[in-house]
């Protein structure tokens, strides 16, 4: 329970915080105009970082623009990529390769983040999400695909795998955010609540070391990217709609899960495993060694690896 009410204070004082800077313009993310191009020339800089073949798409849906990166063969598995919060689909540099090989890649950038989808409506509710995403599926004729999903990317994965009416095939979490279990380590994670309320190189290297255990390996071009997200985005409140699925909604999810979490992850302990393993009846866990929250870049071969395998 007080791990509930220090999530929930955390959260709140974060939007409180952060709402007292006015927009000065009409942008659901950003402040300004010149941030957001700020923003959005790093974002083709880290895009580059797939070094493989791709390409970007803008496709319309209900409440706004969507993007989409496809990579892979066309007659390969249809895969979608859920990036975690604020990281854009560009997070995936470090495992494209492996996951393009033999899958058709939709990479969508959350229409609530800084990414380049673009939100025309009012803030989402989680029967909003749901319509979003399926408004993508629908455009790109997808059935029986695979979802590999990190942080609250897994959360959104989770969010569709329960919906009765669904086409998803096998899924992959890379900790899942708010999915089992509320934040296991919720000190530790302050330094993310202190980088959005006071934005510094120096707080966001905290953060990093805080969230990964080898911040070495992250791309200084990535990271350029990852701390405009985190400098210049407006928190918004989707984030207290992340609460963990119950378990009637877990038993729900028949489809083959993968579950991978770092050991020295600060969002998720071996008790979201232990619920993952106990409720949902088609899932395998494993623990990745020496891996924190960004367990695909901390320990990319393993995780790659598992992914693959699994997948196949």
């Amino acid at each position: 329970m007080m791990k509930r009410v220090l999530h929930t204070f955390i959260v709140l004082f974060l939007l409180c915080g952060c709402a007292s800077k006015k927009a000065k313009f009409d942008d659901y993310v950003f402040h300004t105009q010149k941030e957001k191009q700020s923003y959005l020339n790093s974002y083709d800089k880290a895009l580059k970082l797939w070094n493989i073949p791709y390409t970007e798409e803008n496709i319309k849906t209900s409440f706004g623009t969507a993007h989409v990166i496809t990579a892979g063969p066309k007659n390969g598995k249809d895969l979608v990529l859920l990036h975690g919060m604020d990281a854009s689909s560009t997070m995936w540099y470090p495992n494209i390769k492996a996951l393009a090989k033999n899958h058709r890649i939709y990479a969508i950038d959350f229409i609530m983040e800084p990414g380049k989808s673009n939100l025309t409506a009012k803030p989402l509710s989680k029967e909003n999400i749901v319509v979003w995403y399926q408004d993508i599926f629908t455009h790109y004729k997808l059935k029986k695909f695979d979802i590999v999903a990190a942080s609250r990317g897994g959360w959104i994965a989770t969010l569709l795998a329960v919906q009765k009416e669904n086409s998803i095939d096998k899924i992959v979490l890379l900790s899942p955010a708010q999915t089992f279990e509320f934040i296991d380590k919720v000190g530790k994670t302050s330094s993310a609540l202190m980088l959005k309320l006071f934005p510094s190189e120096k707080k966001f290297g905290k953060t990093l070391e805080t969230f990964s255990t080898h911040p070495e390996k992250i791309s200084p071009v990535y990271k350029r990217q990852f701390y405009l997200a985190n400098k210049y985005a407006k928190s918004n409140s989707s984030m207290l709609k992340m609460t963990p699925f119950s378990n009637e909604e877990l038993k729900s999810i028949k489809n083959p899960v993968l579950i991978l979490i770092g050991d020295k992850d600060v969002i998720n302990s071996e008790d979201s495993l232990e619920k993952a393993k106990k409720f949902m009846p088609n899932s395998k866990t494993k623990i990745v060694k020496d891996a924190g929250h960004f367990l695909s870049i901390d320990q990319t071969k393993a995780v790659n690896d598992a992914m693959v395998n699994f997948l196949e």
